[in-house]
């Protein structure tokens, strides 16, 4: 049995930190997580679009946390949620900001009418292309930005951990195909891999378990072994470094 040391011990006992909505400030803020820059900006691209917008929505918008730095908003806004425990939390944070915020379970099934919206924004949440076209107003569009299938794959490498196979294929080319063969125009689209750094192995741990399907067994007592490894890594290096898999649509409704 392999013996631990001291500080692997103490970022084991910090990461019982609870994580809520979708913050990850208590590692990003500290600078215990660095992610390399995309070279486009989801955020002031959804800004360039809400100015010449009457009515808008955010799918998947998490606890709500980016929408609520977009305000002042158009007015009509609407945002929707299908993960249980934060829908009360961007409820808390966005409906006294004027947001009409909606639970979810099927993204076949919004709960809007034909061609309501002017604009729907999307930030790594599925979607179902037909429906987004659906309640598109002609001329509306639909930017999205989505983490690949090919995202953090090291990280499940070095813990021996199984890839994700069901979403190897999600990718720029494929999610382009699909939006055009569903009836939207391509207007931008662009693919990156930037690097993440950990610089802890706490850090990754508390990210691991925010996000459940990059390895959907996951527990640190399956893994305690190989984390410690990186550990050491980090110790000897100064950091562990993943490569991310982004990328980003901007479709127009012909």
């Amino acid at each position: 049995m392999m013996k631990f040391d001291e500080n692997f011990n103490k970022w084991i006992e910090q990461v019982k930190q609870p994580f809520t909505g979708w913050d990850f400030s208590f590692i990003t803020e500290t600078g215990r997580v660095k992610s390399e820059p995309l070279h486009w900006s989801y955020g002031s691209l959804a800004l360039q679009l809400m100015n010449k917008a009457s009515s808008m929505l955010d799918m998947g918008t998490g606890g709500g946390e980016f929408l609520s730095n977009l305000y002042p908003f158009p007015p009509q806004i609407c945002a929707t949620e299908g993960y249980k425990p934060n829908f009360p939390i961007a409820k808390k944070r966005l409906e006294p900001l004027g947001v009409s915020v909606l639970a979810i379970e099927e993204d076949n099934k919004l709960p809007f009418i034909h061609e309501e919206f002017d604009l729907v924004i999307n930030q790594h949440e599925s979607y179902d292309p037909k429906e987004v076209l659906r309640i598109l107003k002609s001329d509306g569009f639909f930017l999205t930005q989505q983490v690949g299938g090919k995202d953090c794959l090291e990280i499940n490498n070095s813990l021996g951990a199984p890839i994700p196979n069901d979403f190897l294929h999600w990718n720029l080319e494929y999610a382009v195909n699909e939006l055009k063969n569903s009836g939207f125009q391509i207007l931008k689209a662009e693919e990156a891999f930037p690097f993440q750094r950990f610089y802890d192995v706490g850090a990754l741990i508390y990210y691991l378990k925010a996000i459940p399907w990059q390895i959907t067994d996951f527990s640190f007592e399956s893994y305690e072994e190989n984390f410690y490894k990186i550990h050491q890594t980090i110790e000897e290096k100064g950091y562990f470094d993943v490569k991310q898999h982004r990328f980003m649509i901007l479709a127009g409704k012909r």
